[in-house]
């Protein structure tokens, strides 16, 4: 297992994540958005696993901006490759799989598939 886990800080999400692994003793690199730029192909990855829209944080000031109300791939994608803390983190990922949030079941799946 190969697990990254991408944020932009440190909320109840990331702390939850990062207790599961730890707890289970498995090793995760945290991948601090402010200071690692999210590459191209991570990107693309995210979007073909969880969707665009759905990466788009949903807070006030995300809102205010037109990527808070479009469907449109392309322009989230770019929006997001250069202005990160639009997205709704974390974001676990495990080689080609991913999530979005706390979602245990399928960490217990991942763990489950690698013995």
């Amino acid at each position: 297992m190969n697990i990254m886990i991408y944020t932009l800080k440190r909320n109840f999400d990331v702390q939850k994540a990062e207790r599961f692994f730890k707890e289970r003793r498995i090793p995760y690199q945290l991948v601090d958005l402010k200071k690692h730029k999210l590459g191209q192909k991570e990107l693309q990855l995210f979007v073909r696993r969880i969707g665009a829209v759905n990466l788009v944080d949903k807070s006030p000031e995300t809102l205010s901006l037109p990527i808070g109300h479009t469907d449109d791939v392309q322009y989230i994608t770019q929006e997001l490759l250069l202005h990160p803390q639009y997205m709704k983190t974390p974001v676990i990922r495990n080689g080609e799989k991913c999530t979005l949030g706390v979602d245990e079941k399928t960490w217990l799946e991942w763990i489950q598939a690698g013995k």
